[in-house]
């Protein structure tokens, strides 16, 4: 890979991250490595341990895929002294490396916005300007130092313009990153499932597929009816006489 990447600086004063965050950087790392793409572990590593965390510690982990989201992370509030971050096990390394470096944003905006201003943290929006800033910082040498294919450099440094409120709202991006999935002929995507069709989702469970909202389509659960809302681009099994929706129109 050309170049070498750089944690973004941080602001004098800010304490430095101690050797015992949770799953320290280097144990963190080992755990992920493998969904990573090569060259990008030790920037991932630098970030775990910069001082814009202050020394507040990071744990990482890779869990089963949701329907709702490719990561989450849950800041160190209501008992919980470190942070958490959960990637989606079935991401492409591409794609795991952005969801990822999205919830580290999340993080560090805490840290240097929230935890500050408590009690009046509301003020900082999830993914107002200052994790737009801090994201964008994030994911800028990634994408000017080659660690990325050519076509999702393309699509975040688009991206980078203007932030979504997640990576997974951004259709030119997730398209870019799914070239990258494994190929699987017996699997089609939400978008491309008829309205009414029924469908099955990883582990088995089989919904029907209704209309399209703002940025997923509304489902039901074919055994209990519930509403569910899932993403456009989810992979799929068809079952049985549900057909591929019509795109000729």
């Amino acid at each position: 890979m050309p170049g070498s990447m750089k944690a973004p600086a941080t602001d004098s004063g800010t304490k430095a991250a101690e050797a015992v965050i949770a799953m320290e950087p280097g144990k963190a790392i080992r755990a992920i490595r493998g969904h990573l793409p090569d060259g990008t572990a030790d920037y991932v590593a630098e970030l775990l341990r910069g001082e814009h965390l202050g020394g507040t510690a990071v744990e990482v982990r890779s869990v089963r895929a949701r329907r709702s989201k490719l990561g989450d992370h849950r800041a160190p509030v209501r008992g919980r002294t470190i942070h958490q971050i959960t990637v989606n096990n079935d991401l492409n390394p591409y794609a795991f490396l952005t969801t990822l470096l999205h919830e580290i944003a999340h993080a560090v905006t805490w840290e240097k916005h929230v935890r500050p201003r408590k009690p009046f943290s509301r003020r900082v929006l999830p993914h107002g300007a200052q994790w737009k800033s801090e994201f964008g910082q994030i994911l800028a040498p990634v994408v000017e130092q080659g660690a990325l294919p050519e076509d999702v450099s393309g699509a975040l440094a688009r991206y980078l313009q203007d932030p979504a409120a997640a990576t997974c709202s951004d259709r030119g991006l997730l398209v870019a990153l799914a070239r990258y999935d494994t190929p699987d002929p017996g699997r089609k995507l939400v978008e491309e499932v008829a309205v009414g069709a029924a469908f099955r989702v990883e582990g088995g469970r089989m919904f029907l597929k209704g209309p399209k909202l703002r940025s997923r389509f509304r489902c039901y659960d074919a055994k209990t009816g519930v509403e569910y809302r899932i993403h456009p681009l989810c992979r799929v099994t068809l079952c049985d006489g549900a057909a591929p929706a019509d795109r000729s129109q």
